[in-house]
């Protein structure tokens, strides 16, 4: 267990560089002694080290790291290392270079562990909230076999495309809930503002109100007394099924498998699901872990609970010796082409290669399927607020229309 003493902390230094020039910076370490150390080893003789002081700012605790960010830092780190400089000068050159303040004192927390003699990996997993156990056993993989710098390289292009499909996907799925949420909101605002002042009108008719008329009247009615309990229940509503996703996991896979039923919008996830096992697969198997070992890392990023368990059925029958391609023919989960372009590289010896053909193909499929989404979005979102806006108008202007009729 760490004491408190082993904490890192960030510490102001002044000192001098080799070539007698006035140099300052900030650097994270365990202590005064150690930090001394460390500036010693990387020529700088200190003439001034204490501890940052710490700033009291309500509501500010740093910039929040994304995935993008980690993508760019295995990036630079990778240009870095190819490009011949050490790995302990590449984490500084690369701090240096960040605009998060946060990530930067991670990897300034990462160069002090490896200096201090811990492996990469090992640094990295100090940090599972960013660097999960697939980064982590890849990096390690690249230490072991002395290609470090490929395997980051590797990594970083994984992540991005990852996290490219990601966004691609968020933005499929968020275009439509926000065309509910616009409609709700301006169906909301007649039925509360603007049907009230035609049923003031309607109160000096003295005839009865056609049933259409009648019933959007009733709603607006209902709006107006009891609308905090139609938002209380949207809000519990929303509230339950988000509770209910964190701690049931058989409700979250019901979830997963009703998603890939919805017209559309499941073609995309499912389509992402089977790019996002290409990619992964096709990443680990290339960094020399084993068949199953790298098909356990692929199901956990899954992202879907349909392939998740595909994935490991997957694993036990290559375990007990059936090829990949008729394993994944055998769950009904995967498509034709990439089942075929599987079968193509296990036999010409060359499964990694075929594995990211599958990943760039299926890739190109969701951003056009996205695109298409888009285009088709818009003529309904003006039929949803038409049939919407147009019905509340007819319910208002049918008992005039009525009245000009009998005149």
């Amino acid at each position: 267990m760490a004491t408190k003493a082993e904490k890192l902390g960030s510490f102001v230094w002044e000192g001098v560089d080799r070539k007698g020039n006035k140099t300052k910076g900030k650097t994270s370490g365990k202590n005064v002694a150690l930090v001394k150390a460390q500036l010693r080893q990387q020529g700088i003789t200190p003439s001034k080290v204490k501890k940052e002081a710490v700033s009291i700012s309500f509501g500010s605790k740093g910039k929040k790291i994304t995935p993008f960010d980690i993508a760019i830092f295995t990036r630079q780190l990778a240009t870095m290392m190819k490009a011949g400089v050490p790995l302990i000068q590449s984490f500084d050159i690369v701090a240096d270079g960040l605009e998060n303040p946060s990530l930067r004192d991670i990897v300034l927390d990462i160069k002090n562990e490896v200096a201090a003699g811990n492996n990469f990996a090992g640094a990295l997993r100090r940090h599972p909230k960013y660097f999960d156990d697939l980064f982590c056993n890849l990096v390690s993989s690249g230490e072991q076999s002395g290609a470090l710098e490929t395997m980051l390289e590797r990594v970083a292009t994984y992540m991005e495309k990852t996290e490219t499909l990601k966004k691609k996907v968020k933005k499929a799925m968020s275009y439509p809930i926000a065309v509910v949420v616009v409609a709700v909101i301006v169906t909301v605002i007649l039925l509360v503002k603007v049907v009230p002042q035609f049923e003031e009108l309607f109160s000096g008719f003295g005839a009865e109100l056609p049933a259409f008329t009648q019933f959007v009247i009733g709603i607006s009615e209902w709006m107006q007394e009891w609308w905090f309990i139609a938002l209380g229940i949207i809000v519990a509503a929303l509230y339950s099924f988000k509770e209910a996703k964190r701690r049931s996991p058989a409700f979250r896979d019901k979830v997963d498998h009703f998603i890939l039923k919805i017209p559309v919008m499941g073609i995309i996830i499912d389509k992402s699901a089977v790019a996002r096992f290409g990619r992964v697969l096709s990443t680990t198997f290339a960094a020399g872990v084993p068949l199953v070992d790298a098909l356990d890392s692929v199901a956990g990023a899954a992202g879907n609970a349909k392939y998740r368990e595909a994935i490991y059925r997957i694993r036990d029958d290559v375990a007990s010796g059936t090829q990949l391609q008729f394993s994944m023919k055998s769950t009904g989960a995967f498509p034709a082409m990439a089942v075929q372009l599987v079968g193509i590289g296990e036999e010409s010896g060359a499964l990694d290669s075929m594995l990211e053909k599958v990943a760039d193909y299926y890739e190109e499929e969701v951003d056009a399927l996205v695109d298409n989404l888009t285009s088709l979005m818009e003529p309904m979102i003006m039929s949803v607020l038409g049939v919407l806006v147009g019905g509340l108008i007819v319910a208002m202007y049918l008992p005039i229309f009525q009245m000009g009729q009998v005149v």
